[in-house]
């Protein structure tokens, strides 16, 4: 009897399991936009964060890590290597407590020269998708930024 409940149990999450396929979703499109963004140095991780920073900035390191829903953790590692290449510039913040994230020069010509590798990993990942399928990843993070207050 609970044989059949353990395959029971088993078969639902392996057939059903939202987690194990964004996540496998997630290593596979990361790896698209790791390996066509590998000519510059740059992982799409930390391209993302010189995105936010662009975009946002001079911003703070803690209002990054909301607005990627990544821990504190992982984006001070990725800082402290993006500042060793003058891609992020890292200074105290009015409290004197707080830092302020903003673009270094390095990192405003990573973002530029980043356009046609980004482009590329871009359109191979559509096709690997579909156009559907990216239609409804596009739908379900506009959702989930929605639903987290983030734009």
């Amino acid at each position: 009897m609970k044989n059949d409940s353990l395959t029971s149990t088993v078969e639902t999450i392996a057939s059903e399991c939202l987690a194990v396929r964004i996540r496998l979703l997630n290593r596979t499109v990361t790896n698209i936009f790791d390996d066509a963004l590998r000519p510059l140095g740059v992982k799409v991780s930390q391209l993302n964060v010189l995105i936010v920073v662009a975009k946002l900035g001079p911003i703070s390191p803690g209002e990054v890590s909301r607005r990627l829903n990544m821990e504190k953790s992982t984006l001070s590692r990725n800082v402290d290597r993006m500042r060793t290449h003058d891609w992020l510039k890292v200074s105290e913040g009015d409290s004197g407590r707080k830092q302020i994230l903003e673009i270094g020069s390095a990192g405003r010509k990573l973002i530029e020269k980043s356009l046609p590798f980004w482009k590329k990993a871009q359109v191979q990942t559509e096709v690997m998708l579909g156009e559907r399928g990216a239609r409804s990843i596009h739908r379900a993070a506009n959702a989930v930024w929605a639903q987290l207050g983030r734009t």
